[in-house]
């Protein structure tokens, strides 16, 4: 079978890598361009682009596909293979692009759907309390994420995993389930199920204030979210106009008989404080990174914080 591969980052590559070796024809690799990385902004190449560069495969990497010019170059290439492969490319494809292959366009989604559709459904699946995630091969149409599911894996989310942990995860399970499934969409065996518009919720592109924290939400949500935005954007507050990042926290029983303004402090030990949050719950914070500084222990934090019981975070 011959194919054209559309990936970008990290998640992309465990599929591309299984394609190769279980023997597909892989016409050609579409990733995006190299960009500048780091405070030195050197110019990078995505990480798909690095494997196929290892595996002998031709890239092209176009600034726009939604243009007359990348049509007249793509839509041959396009038209030459049985099916696109498409996994966290980063753009949305124009439909010319997605019916151009004998097979369509096929798209591993690393959700449940109808569940969690859009740019970070990983993130937000666990930001939202999710026990349980997976993936979706879907049969690519012009919406975002809504074409027909073509077969499903899940998983159980670790009750203290990371979106940084289970991202890599993901992506193996979803390379997986494409080269067992692949052979049985070719061959007309794999019957396509509708999405069921009534689940459908969103996982938007995450932007850096996603990870200020609301302290009038319980404590078990404001960890899940803390979980759910490790690495990207993190999870912190504002003291007295400073932002400081909550990297280790846990839910504690409240010790308050009755509530008081979420986001004071409560209680300040060697090694840890607690935090008022909504609905009379209490957050133990044990690991901060305070703005311009290292991660530390509480310990080594409050050596030099003034923070004391009563404050309050995000108050002006």
């Amino acid at each position: 079978m011959r194919l054209i591969y559309l990936g970008t980052p990290n998640f992309a590559v465990p599929a591309l890598a299984r394609l190769s070796s279980a023997g597909y024809d892989i016409a050609a690799v579409i990733t995006q361009p190299d960009r500048p990385v780091g405070r030195k902004q050197i110019l990078t190449s995505p990480p798909v682009k690095q494997l196929a560069n290892e595996l002998g495969l031709t890239v092209y990497q176009p600034e726009k596909i939604r243009t007359a010019e990348a049509r007249t170059f793509l839509e041959p290439l396009f038209c030459s293979v049985d099916v696109g492969i498409v996994v966290a490319y980063g753009r949305i494809l124009p439909g010319w692009m997605l019916c151009a292959p004998r097979l369509g366009c096929l798209n591993i989604h690393s959700s449940l759907l109808p569940k969690y559709r859009g740019a970070a459904p990983i993130n937000w699946a666990i930001a939202s309390g999710e026990s349980e995630t997976g993936v979706t091969i879907m049969q690519m149409d012009e919406g975002l994420d809504t074409g027909p599911m073509l077969c499903q894996e899940r998983v159980t989310i670790g009750p203290d995993e990371t979106a940084g942990e289970l991202t890599p995860r993901l992506a193996e399970l979803g390379a997986a389930l494409l080269i067992t499934s692949l052979p049985l969409i070719a061959a007309g065996r794999v019957v396509p199920v509708a999405q069921d518009e009534k689940l459908a919720t969103l996982a938007p592109i995450l932007r850096r204030d996603d990870g200020r924290i609301d302290w009038t939400m319980t404590a078990s949500q404001i960890v899940n979210r803390r979980r759910g935005f490790t690495p990207f954007p993190g999870c912190f507050t504002l003291l007295a106009g400073e932002r400081l990042e909550i990297v280790a926290s846990e839910v504690v029983s409240s010790s308050l008989a009755f509530g008081t303004n979420p986001g004071t402090v409560i209680t300040v030990e060697r090694d840890y404080f607690t935090v008022q949050c909504g609905e009379v719950t209490e957050l133990k914070v044990t690991v901060v990174q305070p703005a311009g500084k290292r991660q530390m222990n509480v310990r080594d934090f409050l050596n030099g914080s003034k923070l004391r019981a009563g404050n309050r975070f995000d108050h002006e």
